[in-house]
């Protein structure tokens, strides 16, 4: 008896993984490229810290004019609470206050007023005018650079002028009869900057826009002069930029103010649309009904079936395999072996009688390897033409000719 090695295990290559999944790897190579453009986009258009932070170095950060201010022997300190700022505030440091988002109330802001001797409030909001400065209104932005001092406020003085970029206030006269005066007037329209007595009797500057303390602007014209004036008034700075646990949550806007009044009539409706037409369609209410269908699908048929799947996903050697496992167990069953042959013996007792050679029925049931669909095919025509054989040598009005079944085709029709 001849003996065949054993064929080797063939496992999917990583060409045939990458095909058989290339759909995800594009989805998520998408993904991942959609991923770092927003990161990138958003890492060049975010600075690196918060607009007029102490120690934001960008160009909308104030770290140049921190940066003077203790060369010059002024101890700058951040805070990052309204506590915080009180009780830096009460030992007589100038506290500078940018409320970039409005978060500070009536009451916070007339808080810090009181315990300030000097504050200087950058850019205030509409609420922060009305409780510090009710006389102060807004006007708009500067027509230019401003040199027109108009005021005797000694920073406002040893600057002279000021770059464009400004924003303008005004000033009433009930304000001006208060004590409140404007520095840096842009014809009739406003001033760039207002001094006065705040709530509490307070030293109270207000500066119109950030443009004086910031990195990128800060050394044009006479703005350094006037920030370094309006900060370094004392030995202590205290820098204030309101967070969000300064905000009063009672007063916080709920998720309904927050959104327009049509959000929740369209939601409501697409709730009703989404139910309406699961019932419609979906299964129709009720009990299930249980009917038993007269289904009848050949053997045959199925296993060629599967086979066509796997040659259609590439898998040639796996439905060959589906192929050869299905003709071994019939030709053992038709032959009467026991269930634990093996494949060698099935294989020598087909061999036997077929008259067939030992070698080529075992390379056809175990060691031959499709390389494409064509030898696919053949082998499994050999493969249901050998079954045929076997069949036939077993059937007593075939004659004695084991071989007259190779005249046949694998249906067992002659040409």
């Amino acid at each position: 008896m001849t003996t065949v090695d054993a064929a080797p295990a063939v496992t999917p290559t990583v060409g045939a993984f990458l095909r058989h999944r290339r759909t995800w790897i594009v989805l998520a190579a998408v993904l991942v490229l959609g991923a770092l453009l927003v990161l990138a986009i958003q890492g060049t258009a975010r600075g690196p810290g918060a607009p007029l932070a102490p120690d934001n170095p960008g160009a909308a950060g104030s770290k140049a004019l921190v940066e003077v201010l203790r060369d010059r022997g002024v101890t700058v300190s951040e805070a990052r609470s309204l506590g915080a700022a009180l009780d830096a505030a009460s030992s007589s440091a100038t506290v500078l206050l940018y409320d970039e988002y409005g978060i500070l109330d009536e009451a916070r802001l007339s808080e810090l007023a009181g315990a300030a001797e000097r504050l200087v409030v950058v850019e205030p909001g509409f609420t922060a005018l009305e409780t510090l400065a009710p006389g102060v209104r807004f006007a708009g932005a500067a027509s230019g650079p401003l040199d027109d001092v108009d005021c005797d406020l000694g920073p406002a003085e040893r600057a002279g002028s000021l770059s464009d970029g400004q924003r303008l206030v005004t000033v009433d006269d009930v304000a001006a009869d208060d004590g409140w005066q404007g520095c840096f007037r842009d014809g009739d329209f406003g001033f760039a900057v207002a001094n006065g007595p705040g709530p509490g009797g307070a030293d109270l500057t207000i500066v119109g826009a950030t443009t004086v303390f910031t990195n990128e602007t800060i050394t044009r014209a006479g703005n350094a002069a006037l920030a370094v004036g309006l900060t370094g008034a004392s030995d202590e700075l205290v820098w204030y930029l309101p967070g969000p646990g300064d905000a009063d949550a009672a007063d916080a806007p709920t998720l309904g103010e927050l959104t327009p009044g049509w959000v929740s009539p369209v939601m409501v409706l697409a709730i009703v649309v989404v139910v309406a037409a699961g019932i419609w369609q979906g299964r129709r209410f009720g009990p299930l009904v249980v009917e038993r269908l007269p289904v009848h699908v050949p053997a045959g048929e199925t296993s060629e079936g599967r086979a066509r799947l796997y040659a259609r996903s590439a898998s040639r050697t796996h439905a060959l395999d589906q192929l050869r496992i299905g003709t071994i167990r019939r030709i053992a069953r038709m032959l009467r072996l026991p269930r634990s042959a093996d494949v060698d013996q099935v294989t020598d007792a087909a061999a036997r009688a077929t008259g067939r050679d030992g070698a080529s029925v075992h390379r056809l049931l175990a060691s031959a390897l499709p390389a494409g669909d064509r030898e696919l095919v053949e082998l499994s025509n050999e493969l249901a033409r050998l079954e045929s054989e076997v069949a036939r040598t077993l059937d007593p009005r075939a004659g004695n000719d084991p071989r007259a079944a190779s005249d046949t085709d694998p249906t067992g029709r002659r040409p």
